[in-house]
């Protein structure tokens, strides 16, 4: 494995959930902290990055939805939960000593800037971390559609899932002892057997822009730093 990088630029899709840790609600300072220090690792090995982070620790519009609360107003709130994760973050990598910018897909200019694709991939190549909040700015979209998105636009040449298993299995580990890894998979594969991997838009949206993705573990210490370097058996790959 070469300590050159294999990718220039990458794009980390967080969940909402992910920043939990163990608690039930909310965000872990300790989950805060170790994905910083995972991203300064990277940024430090001369990779640029950029996170799109979700929102399902505060709110989730679907759910809202299912309680009663319309379903275009359910995803707002959810948007702005996401920039208040965004917020945290940039907080976190700032507090050890790299820059970070949020970039909205809603305007909410006292709190962070606009997203503007020109401005989002000039402050990448000063070695900025962004960070993509409020989803695509559109109700009824997801933030794994957001990722996806995003990536196409600024070109990362890789997309990478962070989730709590380390990588993609033929059914959900924790329930099923006997489920089995997989180490790679096609994107029409992961349509085909219907994995839950990200929702159809996003699955789609890498598929035709060619965009890699990889599924990894973000509790095991040095995973990102490893896959960034040209690990190939850390996660799934989907290509």
């Amino acid at each position: 494995m070469s300590t050159v990088p294999a990718y220039k630029r990458i794009l980390l899709k967080l969940s909402g959930e992910a920043l939990m840790g163990s608690l039930d609600y909310g965000i872990s300072s300790d989950v805060m902290m170790q994905l910083a220090h995972e991203i300064q690792t990277v940024s430090q090995a001369g990779v640029e990055v950029a996170v799109v982070v979700g929102g399902g620790n505060i709110f989730r519009g679907e759910g809202l939805a299912k309680g009663g609360i319309d379903r275009v107003t359910g995803d707002q709130m959810g948007m702005l939960a996401t920039v208040m994760n965004a917020l945290a973050i940039q907080d976190a990598i700032e507090r050890i000593g790299l820059n970070a910018r949020v970039m909205s897909a809603i305007r909410i200019n006292q709190v962070c800037e606009d997203f503007i694709r020109r401005r989002a991939v000039r402050h990448l190549e000063k070695g900025r971390i962004v960070v993509f909040a409020a989803g695509t700015g559109n109700p009824f979209f997801t933030t794994d559609s957001a990722a996806a998105l995003r990536a196409t636009e600024i070109e990362a040449d890789l997309v990478l899932k962070a989730t709590k298993v380390d990588g993609i299995y033929t059914a959900d580990p924790k329930k099923d002892p006997e489920a089995m890894r997989f180490s790679e998979l096609s994107y029409d594969e992961v349509l085909s057997r219907r994995l839950a991997v990200m929702d159809q838009t996003a699955i789609l949206l890498c598929r035709d822009h060619r965009i890699p993705l990889r599924v990894y573990n973000m509790t095991s210490p040095g995973e990102l730093l490893k896959i960034v370097q040209g690990a190939t058996d850390v996660g799934t790959l989907v290509h």
